[in-house]
């Protein structure tokens, strides 16, 4: 709320008490009148759109080591023996050069993640977008151009927004990139890829995305960092890759909020703790 007045009234900045404008006092007034709370609980923050402490800190961040290729963590170093890649990618390597994501899908990320995905929370962007550009930060400064995971045009309309979309748009803003929200279209619908096999889900989402015509000389001989909120397999980011470097471009990475871990592998996910001073 305070940022939103601050916001409508820079036209009052003539008027000033003290020297300091009046949309500016107005602001500080309605921020100890109402002052911002976490996005996940209900403690006080310094601003809106953050995570109190206590949030923070249980967030686990996937840090290496981790496979060179897909970002899926390794329990203990000595895992990453060969050539530092998991041995999936090694057995059936990816269309994609390089995947990171930047939390472990458990208690924590689900409440950032599913209200975001799913519940209309769509302030739950800045923080997720923060935490991908830390994860990712060498892959956005390599990329040339990030390109969102489409939804279909009827889940699109149920849903009224593509948070993957609104996650590539707030790390445009963060990073100066730029971003082609529509560049890639999903073709038809595909089913919930939840429970289906690794085989499954790359056989629902075969040929699932195309580029569109008008977005081709925007992604040719570019190096594309293509943007989800979540991954498991790997088997959506693997078809939008095959659509995107089909339409010519020069590589692509891929960058997620959360990645859930194969149920099938005993690689455990090293954990960070943040903490605030």
């Amino acid at each position: 709320m305070a940022r939103l007045l601050s916001e409508f009234l820079p036209r009052t900045e003539s008027f000033r008490v003290a020297g300091i404008p009046l949309g500016r006092l107005a602001a500080a007034a309605l921020d100890i009148l109402l002052p911002p709370t976490c996005i996940a609980c209900s403690a006080v923050v310094d601003a809106p759109g953050l995570l109190c402490g206590a949030c923070f800190g249980q967030l686990s961040c996937i840090v290496e080591p981790c496979c060179g290729c897909c970002g899926a963590p390794f329990e203990l170093a000595w895992h990453a023996a060969e050539g530092n890649l998991c041995q999936r990618c090694i057995d059936v390597p990816p269309p994609f050069e390089r995947a990171r994501a930047a939390l472990n899908y458990d208690n924590a990320s689900r409440r950032l993640v599913l209200p975001f995905k799913h519940g209309d929370r769509t302030e739950f962007v800045t923080v997720l977008a923060r935490l991908m550009a830390t994860a990712g930060a060498k892959l956005l400064r390599e990329a040339d151009v990030l390109v969102p995971v489409p939804l279909h045009r009827r889940r699109l309309f149920t849903r009224r927004y593509n948070q993957a979309a609104l996650l590539a748009q707030s790390l445009r803003r963060m990073t100066g990139r730029p971003a082609v929200v529509d560049a890639l279209v999903r073709r038809h619908a595909t089913e919930s890829l939840g429970g289906k096999s690794v085989a499954e889900r790359r056989e629902e989402v075969a040929g699932a995305f195309s580029v569109r015509p008008r977005r081709l000389r925007a992604i040719k001989g570019r190096r594309i960092l293509l943007i989800d909120d979540v991954m498991t397999s790997g088997a959506t980011a693997a078809a939008c890759s095959e659509a995107l470097l089909a339409a010519g471009a020069a590589s692509v990475d891929v960058l997620v909020a959360v990645r859930v871990p194969d149920p099938r592998s005993n690689r455990g996910t090293r954990r960070r703790r943040f903490h605030t001073k």
